[in-house]
């Protein structure tokens, strides 16, 4: 029997059998690694990193898409930066409303990976008509383009490697240019647990920026650490004044069907523990 060893922070590691090694290798930016696990199906892992996993997958993707979409209630245009497994894509497209997804990835074989060897993960996001695939940085395709979206959805690695920039105050300060007046930005924010300055950081950059900004959290078992932290931020809009029976109305008529998203757990996502509350904890 082999194991990989996820070894993210200093003193705690995690480990996953590996049933069936489906790849193993190199791109130009990082570590792939691709297998079978008995209980989560197949893991994609980036740098010794697991990213995702299609047990669990639909909490993390559902969250950081439907959360932002529903709060906004008119978005048409929305830009993913990051998300080479597809699943922010798939999510967004659900939305008949959308008319047009970008998404800006680095790393595009870690695009034809994903599309290979977790297809479910996209569903076939990446041929509807309404998805532009940019394979780029995404830092320099927000610091060029001339493009407005309605939602930014940030879905980056640590930041470490190739995700690094997306967590500087530069980064934020382009996400702000790209929106629309009333739009909204959100960004995987790490483990707050483990990673809590980070968390404190980001979150500082945002409020700087930003005229409405804060986090909100979700569940997924295979981030080890407890509940997963999700940044946002908007120019004009605070996405926690949306009431429940707003967003029990958008639901309604997304016609969504969920795993893990409702109405009641997005109003519940933005209740913070005490620790989370001040930078002293």
């Amino acid at each position: 029997m082999s194991w990989f060893r996820e070894k993210l922070y200093t003193h705690v590691q995690q480990a996953f059998e590996i049933k069936r090694e489906l790849h193993k290798g190199r791109t130009p930016f990082q570590a792939v690694t691709v297998f079978e696990n008995p209980m989560l199906g197949r893991v994609l892992t980036l740098d010794g990193i697991c990213q995702t996993t299609e047990a669990d997958e639909f909490v993390y993707h559902e969250m950081m898409t439907h959360v932002p979409i529903l709060a906004h209630g008119r978005a048409t245009r929305v830009l993913i930066v990051g998300g080479g497994d597809g699943g922010i894509l798939r999510e967004t497209l659900r939305h008949r409303r959308v008319k047009r997804a970008v998404m800006v990835e680095i790393d595009g074989e870690v695009v034809e990976l994903c599309r290979r060897h977790l297809p479910s993960l996209s569903a076939g996001a990446f041929e509807d008509r309404r998805a532009e695939l940019v394979v780029g940085d995404g830092a320099q395709f927000m610091a060029s383009t001339d493009e407005r979206f309605d939602v930014m959805i940030i879905d980056s690695t640590d930041p470490m490697g190739p995700g690094e920039v997306l967590f500087r105050d530069a980064f934020y300060r382009n996400c702000k240019r790209c929106l629309k007046a009333d739009g909204i930005v959100v960004t995987q924010n790490g483990v707050p647990f483990f990673q809590r300055e980070e968390f404190f950081s980001t979150g500082r950059a945002r409020a700087k920026l930003f005229g409405h900004s804060g986090f909100y959290f979700a569940a997924v078992p295979t981030y080890y650490g407890g509940h997963m932290a999700m940044g946002w931020a908007s120019p004009g809009r605070d996405i926690t004044a949306v009431s429940l029976a707003t967003l029990k109305r958008r639901f309604a008529a997304a016609r969504l069907k969920t795993r893990y998203y409702n109405p009641e757990m997005h109003l519940a996502a933005f209740a913070r523990p005490n620790y989370l509350k001040s930078a002293k904890g």
